[in-house]
């Protein structure tokens, strides 16, 4: 998408994340995964997600966020999703949701990937697209590979809206 495409968007299918170094906007794909969307807008609006770790950053792969220990660990006090695996591939800027080796586990917890990931395809559930921004999403502190990506000192979410509640 070119950068004044944003415009074109949904409001209340997109979201505005702001990161220290500056704004994020993320297409939802409601129709790809309804319940996982659904999840996302109503922690947004409950302002769930800001001030939350990036925990794990792993350079050339992805930023996870959504714990609330910071662990990746923990999530919120909703139930889990069932999995809505789709043919939509990882590419750059697409947001899926983290969950255990259960497909069925996926709670609070996503991630941006960096760059193409196809190992991920149909195995993890996809939500959203960075449509704008993704040079802030590139400079998230990145963590450790050996450690599987922990961040020490890492960078938090500053806000994550609904874009429909921002505009």
């Amino acid at each position: 998408m070119a950068p004044n495409d944003a415009q074109a968007l949904d409001p209340e299918n997109a979201l505005q994340l702001e990161l220290k170094n500056g704004p994020v906007i993320i297409e939802l794909l409601p129709d790809v995964a309804p319940q996982h969307v659904e999840r996302i807008k109503t922690l947004a609006r409950d302002g769930f997600y800001d001030g939350l770790k990036w925990h794990r950053v792993i350079e050339g792969f992805m930023a996870q966020t959504g714990d609330p220990g910071g662990t990746g660990a923990g999530g919120s006090d909703l139930p889990d999703l069932r999995a809505e695996f789709s043919a939509v591939p990882f590419e750059e800027g697409t947001l899926g949701m983290a969950r255990t080796q259960d497909p069925n586990s996926a709670n609070s917890q996503w991630f941006i990937v960096f760059e193409r990931s196809d190992w991920l395809d149909s195995q993890y559930t996809v939500f959203g697209q960075v449509v704008e921004g993704m040079e802030n999403v590139h400079a998230i502190k990145k963590g450790d590979r050996a450690a599987n990506g922990l961040v020490r000192d890492p960078d938090t979410i500053v806000s994550l809206r609904v874009l429909a509640d921002v505009q």
